[in-house]
This record gives C-alpha cells, sequence and structure tokens, in this order.
C-alpha cells in the first residue's frame, strides 16, 4: 500500500490547492457509504487504484490553460425551446385510471414516518 502523500497543485492563476491521497481508512468509509463489504485484499487494491486516478487529474491540472476559453460542454449544442403554451390537464378519472391506490380524487401512497 502506498503510503498517504500531499501534493501541491496549481489551481487558479497562482493559488495552489493541498491535495491528499486517500487512505485506506478512507476507502473503509467509502465502502460503509455505498454499504459494500469489501475484504483486505480489496481495500488494499482500491486505495491504491483511487489514488492512481488522482494522479491522473494531477497530470491534468498541469496543462496550461491560460488562452483556452471555458467550454461547458464538448459539443457546440443549443437547447431548443417550445413556446410554453398552456393546454387542458388530463381528467381527474383518466390520471387515477392506473394507479394501484387511490382515495376520493387522490393517488393514497403509504406513510411515511
Amino acid at each position: 500500500m502506498k503510503p498517504l502523500r500531499e501534493v501541491n497543485l496549481p489551481y487558479s492563476k497562482g493559488c495552489t490547492m493541498q491535495r491528499r491521497y486517500l487512505s485506506k481508512k478512507e476507502v473503509e468509509h467509502i465502502a460503509w457509504l455505498a454499504h459494500i463489504e469489501l475484504s483486505k485484499e480489496e481495500k488494499d487494491l482500491f486505495t491504491e487504484q483511487f489514488n492512481d486516478i488522482l494522479d491522473y487529474f494531477k497530470k491534468i491540472d498541469e496543462v496550461d490553460t491560460e488562452d483556452v476559453q471555458p467550454t461547458y460542454h464538448v459539443l457546440d449544442l443549443m437547447n431548443v425551446y417550445r413556446e410554453d403554451e398552456a393546454t387542458p390537464s388530463l381528467p381527474t378519472e383518466e390520471a387515477l385510471k392506473n394507479a394501484p391506490k387511490k382515495e376520493k380524487q387522490f393517488l393514497k401512497a403509504p406513510r411515511i414516518v
């Protein structure tokens, strides 16, 4: 297992951001959040794989993007909007036709406490 490392990464215009790589304990916490049980070997493997992924981000951070325009999508797409026109809604009987449970003119759902 690789030891915990800290690296200063260039951020925007002279700022640096410290990035701490993931420890085995943090991988265990991620697994707990995801409700996944991991063996000792899997914890070691995932710790190394997560840290390798973070190394790739470090390489991406090294690219000079000073003169690159920001983009929001890799393809030059435009949203096509239609006019917002009011139309009649479904009649209540038709809207409730396939509902598994209904009460009066409403959908009935289980109580959540």
